[in-house]
């Protein structure tokens, strides 16, 4: 006897996809992201003034690459990205240096120990900076890599500078704050 219209079995089972995994790296992968700061905080034209002086200057981006350094690394990764739009080589690296970015910096909720020794985000970053430029170099983007990461430095460090970062733990409290109450805190204009 033949079922017409059934739909077709294999018997072959398929392999139990582990949810717990997946949803552990969905968990990360928020939490991971939760270290980058608010966009809008970070782009707050009332906190964007010129510093008073060379000194003011440089305590503001040493203040902001460290508070905003997620935002500047995913910035720097996305203008990376566009400028490799033409060398398809080049993106198929970047899209390999994204994953062990994710893994190894963003979706990390215990310290990185290497050799029996932790070594701290700062250092985790460097390396893989240095390893992304290293790897993206050996695709013959040179020019358009050398030029996106000038142009992204200049602009972080233009950020960095032109950003106060008197208010950025004020902003902090107020988001946990909002966050916690279940409510969303607008800055009022």
């Amino acid at each position: 006897m033949t079922n017409y219209g059934a739909i077709p079995t294999s018997s072959h089972p398929s392999p139990p996809v582990d949810l717990e995994y997946i949803s552990h790296v969905k968990h990360r992968l928020k939490a991971g992201l939760a270290t980058r700061r608010p966009w809008r905080s970070m782009f707050d034209l009332e906190s964007m003034t010129v510093p008073q002086g060379f000194l003011d200057a440089i305590s503001r981006m040493k203040t902001n690459l460290v508070y905003f350094r997620a935002n500047y690394a995913i910035a720097v990764l996305f203008m990376l990205f566009v400028s490799l739009l033409y060398h398809p080589t080049s993106l198929l690296v970047l899209a390999i240096l994204v994953v062990f970015w994710i893994f190894l910096y963003f979706l990390r909720d215990e310290p990185l120990v290497l050799f029996g020794h932790q070594v701290d985000d700062r250092t985790v970053m460097i390396s893989l900076s240095a390893l992304t430029i290293g790897m993206l170099l050996f695709t013959h983007a040179t020019g358009n890599i050398l030029g996106s990461l000038l142009t992204a430095v200049v602009l972080v460090l233009i950020h960095a500078g032109i950003r106060r970062s008197d208010n950025l733990y004020s902003d902090e409290e107020a988001a946990a704050a909002a966050e916690t109450s279940g409510l969303a805190s607008y800055p009022s204009s």
